[in-house]
């Protein structure tokens, strides 16, 4: 009887096992289920591929304002925004909107966006993402016939230049928007010549002064601005988390240097004689990367640049020549005149001015003592953008929230908090309303690069907390 009863015990906590084992399992595929993977991840992911073989090259990935391949990505998208239920268009800047109304179509309204443009030689995931991602979160709602009951519309749009490659000035899409993009701006040319306007009517789009006033919105229509992007840098990749929250984005300023000097034949000039405007860049450029290495030993303390303005530059600044040319670029020809870019970025906006004064003077000084003439000329300007507290905290919430429930409570750090050293069109709607952002983890913080990667999991996540956000306007 002993013998019986245990057998019959041992048979019972068997099956109580293999019962609660298969439960747990069936759970966990019900709870996978209800995060859409199929929208948010294996969607998302097909898609950022296939925009990211949308190029104007055949090698590699490039996309610039109103280029053919900006135009064929931006009817990409617009189906894609159609397929998850919103009203579309494309406005005079060719930006690409995706509009649902919600409950009250009259309520401010939530903006979600990011850029379809890249640099030279650039990544799938830089722009796209925030685009991409947007557009699935909305998908899911649809699927679930929630899109009807946002309590305030929700826009999301894809704007048509943040890199500034083509024409050198950075946020056309979305500084037209925000209403602070310069009428002046439709006369910027590429180096073909083509203006703004021109490369715009190439593509059947009108603009004139007074429809580019028209594109800005009314503040008091806008709720507030959200934008998903790679971190583009590796600290959640050295957190072992796939989301971070931002609480601001440096300034940045942006100079084209113009360098003259006396052309000459190679062999014949001597050494002695030569204005050489390369030699002189190249000092030039040496002093730059001096100053922003080491602040504190170029900046005076005259009660224009503070002590804590010197050490925040210290930890924040970063400057970069990343573009020279020379004419008539010859091997055998002492250059006549050399170009080169500056790109300055820091925290601290009077710090970044000061280092624009410092840095400028002593280029005019190197230049009397070569001979060479010099004209620095600042092509772009963006002041340091704070997050709102508000919408961080709810996008810290929803951040959290997906990925409590991607995880079964694996990521038991809270989502980080970061600064971002890398400009966004958060940047130019800031001045149109309050913003937020949420970054996701990019592999070795790589990125405008074709080495640019982000798992599939994290893109998962990425749209998940996009969810997470908006189901809070339901």
């Amino acid at each position: 009887m002993g013998r019986l009863l245990f057998a019959l015990t041992f048979f019972f906590l068997l099956s109580t096992l293999a019962f609660a084992g298969s439960w747990s399992a069936q759970n966990l595929e019900s709870r996978k289920d209800d995060l859409y993977p199929e929208i948010l991840r294996d969607e998302a992911v097909a898609r950022l591929n296939e925009l990211g073989k949308v190029s104007d090259a055949e090698a590699y990935l490039e996309r610039t304002f109103m280029s053919p391949a900006s135009v064929r990505a931006g009817n990409l998208i617009r189906g894609w925004m159609e397929d998850a239920g919103l009203r579309t268009w494309i406005d005079q800047m060719g930006n690409v909107h995706g509009r649902v109304d919600g409950i009250n179509a009259s309520s401010k309204a939530i903006l979600i966006g990011s850029h379809l443009d890249t640099v030279v030689d650039a990544g799938i995931f830089d722009g796209s993402l925030g685009v991409v991602s947007a557009i699935s979160a909305l998908k899911v709602l649809n699927a679930r016939g929630k899109l009807g009951n946002l309590l305030r519309p929700v826009e999301v749009i894809a704007f048509s230049d943040e890199e500034g490659v083509r024409f050198q000035s950075t946020f056309l899409g979305s500084a037209a928007v925000a209403g602070i993009l310069p009428a002046s701006a439709l006369q910027f040319s590429d180096k073909s010549g083509v203006t703004v306007q021109g490369a715009l009517k190439e593509n059947s789009i009108q603009i004139s002064e007074e429809n580019l006033h028209n594109l800005k919105y009314d503040r008091d229509s806008v709720w507030g601005y959200v934008e998903v992007h790679i971190e583009q840098g590796p600290v959640l990749e050295w957190r072992g988390l796939p989301l971070g929250v931002v609480k601001g984005i440096a300034g940045q300023t942006r100079m084209k240097v113009t360098v003259r000097g006396s052309q000459g034949h190679a062999g014949t000039v001597p050494m002695s004689m030569r204005q050489d405007p390369m030699s002189a860049a190249a000092e030039l450029i040496v002093l730059l990367e001096s100053l922003c290495k080491r602040p504190e030993d170029f900046l005076s303390f005259d009660g224009h640049c503070k002590d804590s303005t010197v050490q925040s530059l210290s930890t924040s600044l970063v400057c970069t020549v990343g573009e020279i040319s020379s004419w008539p670029s010859a091997s055998n020809v002492i250059p006549g005149q050399v170009v080169f870019t500056v790109d300055i970025r820091a925290i601290d906006d009077m710090g970044r001015e000061a280092v624009i004064y410092e840095l400028s003077n002593r280029m005019y000084q190197i230049c009397d003592r070569r001979s060479v003439s010099c004209i620095i000329e600042r092509k772009h300007d963006a002041g340091a953008v704070m997050c709102d507290d508000e919408l961080r905290r709810q996008l810290k919430f929803a951040a959290d929230s997906a990925l409590k429930r991607m995880s079964d409570n694996q990521f038991l750090d809270e989502v980080p908090v970061l600064m971002s050293g890398a400009g966004h069109d958060a940047m130019a709607i800031s001045h149109l309303t309050k913003v937020g952002m949420i970054f996701v983890r990019c592999r070795g913080g790589v990125s405008h690069s074709p080495e640019e990667h982000v798992l599939d999991d994290d893109v998962w996540a990425a749209g998940l907390s996009v969810l997470a956000f908006l189901e809070t306007h339901v």
